[in-house]
């Protein structure tokens, strides 16, 4: 009786160990992850400094501007596929925690766009520092909400180029179209959904007359209740706009879009940076049945199927043709 309920155990164990070294394996990453803290004004930033195993002479280095939320560095092992793929292309990684977050000073939900353009001015100085890097060889990779820090930040940096990841045009049209985009993805009727942007115009209002928190929590629906904390964040950055922004784009820029993006406004995002960067500057690509992180829809729409992917198949999360995107653009810049 032992004997027969041994081997199914061993073999459900086997099993099991076997799992374990596919994850183990497909989630070890050809790169040097390093530990790094940046002392600045505002207190200490840390961070994540990414090198190829091995490498001679200098490295160009992609610095990595988060979009919205409280992301760490690797933005829960999420950018390490890229990390690696940039690593292969003679490129340094170097993305930091936001403020609050493993160890980084401060609070996130403390700052405005142009705070983030110090930060990631901070992160850019640091990397001059580092023998390895060519300062002349510097570029940035944003999403979503980076697409009103990294125009700014070209105004002030010398960038070598820009990967823009689904960045967003106006702070108040990208909500509305959110809103318009998700609730009808969720079933609401177009009365319910004019009920939502009715109240939204309301919550607007109180933010352009400057109104305390208190004044918001009288208007405020339960469901949609924000701290005071989100509050002020909200207050400080609701009048983004990168469009006059966009002409300080010097260097070369890839637009990466998606098609099924409820965040973004993709076509407005595409319209406007084809009328203001240069287009000898500017490559624009644009990915079908792909939502606004460049998963693809049925990734996006189950999370079995998202974590399944992370965990046996990592540099597949990405819709095909992301990274390649990518590689061929770096490929193609002036050395």
């Amino acid at each position: 009786m032992k004997k027969k309920i041994v081997i199914p155990l061993l073999v459900i164990i086997g099993l099991l160990v076997g799992v374990g070294l596919i994850i183990l394996k497909q989630n070890s990453f050809n790169m040097v992850e390093k530990s790094i803290e940046i002392p600045t004004p505002e207190g200490n930033l840390t961070g994540t400094f990414v090198l190829p195993k091995s490498y001679e002479g200098k490295l160009g280095l992609v610095l990595f501007i988060h979009g919205d939320g409280a992301i760490n560095a690797s933005h829960d092992d999420g950018y390490k596929p890229l990390w690696e793929r940039l690593a292969s292309l003679g490129y340094a990684s170097l993305s930091l925690n936001k403020r609050g977050i493993n160890g980084s000073e401060g609070n996130w939900l403390d700052q405005s766009m142009d705070d983030r353009v110090e930060e990631a001015r901070q992160a850019i100085a640091w990397a001059k520092q580092q023998p390895m890097i060519d300062e002349n060889q510097i570029g940035v990779w944003g999403a979503s909400q980076a697409g009103w820090v990294i125009p700014k930040l070209a105004g002030k940096e010398p960038l070598a180029f820009s990967l823009m990841l689904s960045p967003a045009i106006n702070w108040l049209s990208q909500g509305k179209y959110y809103t318009q985009k998700h609730l009808q993805k969720l079933g609401y009727s177009e009365a319910e959904i004019q009920d939502e942007e009715a109240y939204n115009k309301r919550v607007n209002q109180l933010l352009e007359n400057h109104a305390p928190y208190e004044q918001y929590l009288k208007i405020a629906r339960k469901e949609r209740l924000i701290t005071e904390e989100h509050w002020t964040f909200v207050s400080k950055n609701f009048l983004s706009d990168a469009t006059e922004d966009l002409r300080n784009f010097k260097s070369p820029v890839l637009l990466l879009l998606g098609e099924e993006d409820i965040h973004v406004d993709w076509k407005e995002t595409e319209t406007v940076y084809r009328s203001i960067v240069n287009p000898e500057l500017l490559t624009v690509a644009v990915f079908p049945d792909t939502e606004h992180s460049m998963l693809s829809t049925k990734t996006a729409d189950s999370e079995l199927r998202a974590v399944l992917i992370s965990l046996f198949a990592p540099r597949q999360i990405t819709v095909k043709g992301y990274m390649d995107q990518i590689e061929q653009f770096l490929r193609g810049l002036p050395k």
